[in-house]
């Protein structure tokens, strides 16, 4: 197949594009390239690409607000399947620069769904983010809570994501999937995340910082298993649900072709054992300097993976002292420490 990857240089969409290509799809990818974290470790991440690449990589350095550049390589090229992973990531960011989650997250997507449109794209697949279930308290997330209470702009820009998705597989019989990440991490990993500023800063004898005084739980998710969930949903678009009643509505189906998944480990943590972990992992204890929650952050995430485990057949399941293990050795080999 031909698959359109946005955020190719990405941490999510950089695993996924190496796994396509090894699989021998021809596959497209679109990312700005923006400065939000380090250009270098993006360029990077090409490059591992352009190894098993085949010449089957096609490349892109463009911003999908650009309505017109975005179009021009919808009609260049003959595209199977979207994979729409490029967005303004950050929860803490999004308070600090909201007017930048407006322009990528909301005008960007919906470039994305009027090219999808205009196209016949037959699945598209995008990410949303477990940050949609903001202020809920019931745990594990399910995917037919309500999801109308969101602590953050980010949050409310995927959760506007969802809506915008469903409208169009509404309106134009298109397929999409919309995936509730959560805490993704492993090798060639985002450095504004927690893995990877712990570990930057216990190499450098630095404290790192412990929000909500350590009272923190996350649903810790390793890469290969996000990329394993997404090649097997490209082989299974949204369809609709015959058994629906628009009497009962769900958020998660549809009368239309449209699905919304968890996907999550299912298999919370304390943050003090994840950063346990990492101190066992590196042979050093960490200096940790204990503060308030930030705003826009929730002091647990819990996902109910069991709708996407009947979907596909597969269940996240690496653990968190084999994810962090195999982070810390690519983070040893690539900074050389």
């Amino acid at each position: 197949m031909a698959i359109l990857v946005t955020g190719a240089a990405g941490f999510i969409g950089f695993h996924l594009c190496e796994r396509l290509l090894i699989e021998g799809h021809k596959v497209v990818g679109i990312d700005n390239l923006n400065a939000y974290y380090d250009v270098d470790l993006k360029n990077s991440r090409l490059k591992e690409l352009s190894k098993v690449s085949n010449n089957s990589f096609h490349f892109f350095k463009k911003n999908i607000e650009d309505k017109d550049s975005l179009s021009n390589i919808f009609n260049n090229f003959k595209i199977d399947v979207v994979l729409h992973l490029a967005a303004q990531a950050g929860v803490r960011y999004s308070i600090e620069n909201p007017s930048v989650y407006i322009s990528s997250n909301l005008v960007g997507f919906a470039n994305i769904l009027e090219n999808c449109r205009s196209n016949n794209i037959n699945h598209l697949i995008y990410a949303s983010s477990s940050s949609v279930y903001g202020g809920n308290k019931k745990y594990p997330f399910n995917e037919d809570q309500s999801v109308d209470h969101p602590v953050s702009l980010y949050a409310a820009t995927k959760k506007a994501n969802e809506l915008m998705a469903h409208t169009y597989s509404h309106l134009y019989n298109i397929p999409t999937t919309g995936l509730r990440f959560f805490t993704v991490y492993g090798p060639w990993g985002r450095p504004d995340m927690a893995l990877f500023l712990f570990t930057k800063s216990i190499l450098e004898n630095s404290p790192i910082k412990v929000f909500n005084h350590g009272k923190m739980i996350r649903d810790f998710t390793y890469i290969d298993d996000i990329v394993e969930s997404l090649i097997r949903l490209i082989k299974k678009p949204a369809t609709p649900d015959k058994d629906f009643k628009k009497t009962e509505p769900i958020s998660s189906k549809s009368w239309a072709p449209y699905r919304i998944f968890n996907i999550g480990n299912s298999n919370p943590t304390p943050l003090m054992d994840f950063i346990k972990a990492i101190e066992e992992n590196l042979g050093i204890n960490a200096r940790k300097e204990f503060i308030e929650m930030q705003p826009g952050d929730v002091p647990m995430t819990s996902s109910d993976t069991s709708s996407l485990e009947d979907w596909i057949g597969f269940k996240p399941n690496t653990t968190v002292n084999e994810g962090i293990a195999k982070f810390i050795g690519w983070y040893k080999n690539y900074y050389k420490n």
